[in-house]
């Protein structure tokens, strides 16, 4: 069965969903309460209602979080499970320690949950005081009072900025009154939060958040191949650029030669703000920098490597276009020089401005922005090039 189970977490929720459905319910059950709680939610919804409506009546015992498909997808909700243990402030400890041994049975029990008779939350007892408490006493007077607690719409990169200094095992997740609807597990939270940030790999160049090694090939391509006709057309758009300015090309061969060299810089150079970028969104770290001056410290680091790149590339300019007798050599490294240090400085800003563009536009900010990164540097870079060369030496 180990074995088994293993071969579903290798594979992304839809997959999963899809095998599940050809399961027997008890094997389906058991391998839905094998997989980690994030995927196991993801591939639970994607299952028939039917299905769905089957597993509930039997298993709700073995999937506490059933029912987290209502909160919004990238939410601590979504990893919500029932609190394992949940008494009253009255209950002795002689009481609660002996239901406990029930529950224990089922349930990996960490903390034991006190509520007022409405379920707003009241305090937490850890098992270890619990054990080591008196009989007699009430939980009132053990319990660690106003405890820390997560909301469900909390998005998962918030709850990471609260928890990352507090390492607990558990987190009750309260509503905005203060009821107790479930608890969240320390390592899910993070196990969720690492899938997270893999994925944007894979979305900054159109591959499909869930997709895994094991995911089927077809699936894939259904996914892959519309980001690669849309980065056909951008390639396209970047050619037509180059098309506009076939003359000058055609008289001096050798800035042929340096549009890789002009493209390729300023396009590294927008993927790195790309990436600084997209991990301080991640971290929420925009939220406390001014826009203007991120637009503005990319800029500026664009101009600065674009013109240390830029000098070498003129040099190495000036000794091809001397020795090819193409042009004046002279002014062809100045055009290099100026056209790297705009276009990296350019691209800078584009690489910062596209991902926050995308967020404001409702959409994944690391969806396909490699893409569009791209294209605009491209265009930049090449298109700056050949229209200075063509105002400047020609």
């Amino acid at each position: 069965m180990a074995r088994f189970t293993e071969r579903f977490r290798a594979l992304d929720a839809h997959s999963a969903a899809a095998a599940m459905v050809a399961l027997p319910l008890d094997q389906a059950i058991r391998v839905l309460a094998a997989l980690p709680v994030g995927q196991a939610v993801m591939a639970h919804a994607l299952l028939p209602s039917a299905r769905q409506r089957e597993i509930a009546a039997e298993a709700a015992h073995l999937l506490p979080w059933l029912g987290s498909e209502r909160f919004p997808e990238g939410s601590v909700g979504r990893l919500l499970e029932a609190p394992s243990a949940v008494f009253s402030a009255a209950t002795r400890v002689d009481s609660a320690i002996a239901a406990l041994r029930e529950i224990v049975k089922q349930r990996m029990v960490t903390y034991v949950f006190v509520t007022a008779s409405d379920g707003t939350l009241e305090g937490v007892v850890a098992f270890r005081e619990l054990v080591f408490a008196d009989a007699s006493q009430s939980l009132a007077d053990i319990m660690l009072r106003q405890p820390f607690t997560l909301r469900p719409d909390m998005l998962l990169v918030d709850a990471m900025r609260e928890v990352v200094t507090r390492h607990y095992p558990v987190y009750p997740v309260c509503n905005e009154e203060g009821r107790l609807l479930g608890m969240v597990r320390g390592q899910v939270l993070f196990e969720q939060q690492a899938f997270e940030i893999s994925a944007q790999a894979g979305a900054m160049v159109g591959v499909e958040r869930e997709e895994r090694m094991a995911t089927p090939w077809g699936r894939s391509f259904r996914f892959r191949a519309p980001w690669l006709l849309l980065n056909l057309l951008t390639v396209f758009i970047a050619a037509a650029v180059v098309g506009v300015f076939q003359d000058a090309i055609d008289r001096i061969v050798v800035l042929a030669l340096f549009l890789p060299v002009v493209a390729g810089q300023s396009g590294n150079l927008g993927a790195q703000a790309l990436a600084v970028t997209l991990r301080a969104m991640t971290l929420g770290e925009v939220r406390q920098l001014r826009v203007a001056r991120l637009l503005s410290k990319e800029a500026w680091l664009g101009c600065l490597n674009g013109t240390v790149t830029g000098a070498l590339a003129a040099i190495t300019m000036y000794i091809v276009a001397a020795r090819q007798g193409e042009g004046d050599p002279l002014w062809l490294a100045i055009v290099t020089l100026v056209a790297m240090t705009l276009s990296c400085a350019l691209s800078g800003v584009i690489g910062a401005l596209v991902p926050l563009l995308l967020k404001r536009a409702g959409a994944d900010p690391a969806t396909a922005s490699a893409i569009l990164l791209s294209t605009a540097t491209d265009v930049i870079s090449m298109g700056g090039f050949l229209a200075l060369a063509t105002w400047w030496v020609l």
